[in-house]
């Protein structure tokens, strides 16, 4: 448990649910010290959150996995929340999610058990401040790294955020006022995902059969899945080699063991591994798969590399085009 500072502004964790996590964007530059990424499972989520705050889209936030996070204020400041649906309160009052909202000091901010989708993010603005570890906050619990401690939240943990007191408080007046997502841009969370796949030079390694076997066939999330791996269960494929010399591996790769069963890694995957892989899933779907429950449904349908910039590149237009109103 981190002690609370009570002459710093920020937020005690009263309850923290079954996982909240730090996050910013991630951490880059170390895989040679075999340090992940981590990061937001959905960055969609994650930077709405932060543009809804007003924020730099890498800034620090908090990821809450299922809900059950109760956080007692003591900032005068905003806060906004994307993501699944968990139910929304300040001092008992529901509240709406993908917009803003002015909290003070004494304020109880409570985030119901999701009811569709798995994550979602609580912003704040002008972040959390939290000490970067190895250049970021991003926790990744299995390395023991980032956030307060390399792990996840605990009751009485203290959160410390911007301070926005004074008598120039911006809060207090309407010349910073509350944004909102308009609801036709809400993102829909389901219980089926469509997954685009990049075969990668390995595919080779995958009889035409097997590759049809596994782009003709839905899957299911295993209860075994987590931010280090998603483990599929349905028609198992074979490649042709038992397995190869470990190697760098990268976010989304699709790596089959030898029961046959895909496995699709996660922002908090191993740097290296030796299994082989069919492809990797576009990172911008990743965030969808990170939505669905144990027991969910996926398929899988191929792209091309240029298939994959374009679809990029047209999503970060798309999201630079929509324009938060004010509440």
């Amino acid at each position: 448990m981190i002690e609370p500072v009570k002459s710093l502004p920020g937020f005690v964790v009263k309850k923290p649910g079954p996982r909240a996590l730090l996050q910013d964007f991630g951490r880059y530059g170390f895989h040679h010290l075999g340090m992940t990424t981590g990061g937001p499972a959905d960055s969609v989520a994650f930077r709405w959150a932060n543009r809804l705050c007003k924020n730099d889209l890498s800034t620090t936030a908090l990821e809450v996995s299922v809900g059950g996070l109760i956080l007692e204020c003591s900032a005068e400041t905003q806060i906004a929340v994307c993501g699944a649906n968990m139910p929304l309160t300040i001092n008992g009052r529901v509240r709406a999610l993908w917009r803003s909202h002015k909290i003070k000091p004494g304020d109880m901010i409570e985030m119901g058990f999701a009811t569709e989708g798995v994550i979602a993010y609580l912003a704040v603005a002008g972040g959390f401040d939290v000490t970067l570890s190895f250049g970021s906050t991003a926790t990744v619990v299995r390395e023991d790294i980032g956030g307060l401690k390399g792990d996840k939240l605990e009751s009485g943990d203290y959160l410390p955020c911007v301070s926005h007191n004074g008598n120039n408080n911006r809060y207090k007046d309407d010349n910073n006022p509350c944004l909102k997502l308009p609801k036709g841009y809400h993102p829909v969370y389901g219980h089926h995902a469509m997954l685009r796949v990049i075969p990668g030079y390995q595919q080779h390694d995958f009889s035409r059969y097997q590759q049809r076997r596994f782009f003709s066939h839905e899957y299911t999330i295993s209860s075994q899945s987590d931010r280090m791996g998603c483990r599929l269960e349905g028609p198992a494929i074979q490649p042709e080699i038992d397995g190869i010399l470990s190697e760098g591996i990268c976010l989304g790769a699709i790596q089959v063991p030898p029961d046959g069963q895909p496995i699709i890694l996660m922002h908090d995957r191993q740097t290296i591994g030796g299994y082989p892989k069919i492809g990797s899933v576009l990172s911008l779907d990743l965030g969808s798969l990170a939505q669905l429950k144990p027991g969910d449904k996926v398929y899988f349908v191929p792209i091309t590399v240029d298939d994959a910039h374009n679809i990029l590149h047209l999503a970060d237009s798309y999201f630079n085009k929509i324009e938060p109103v004010l509440c």
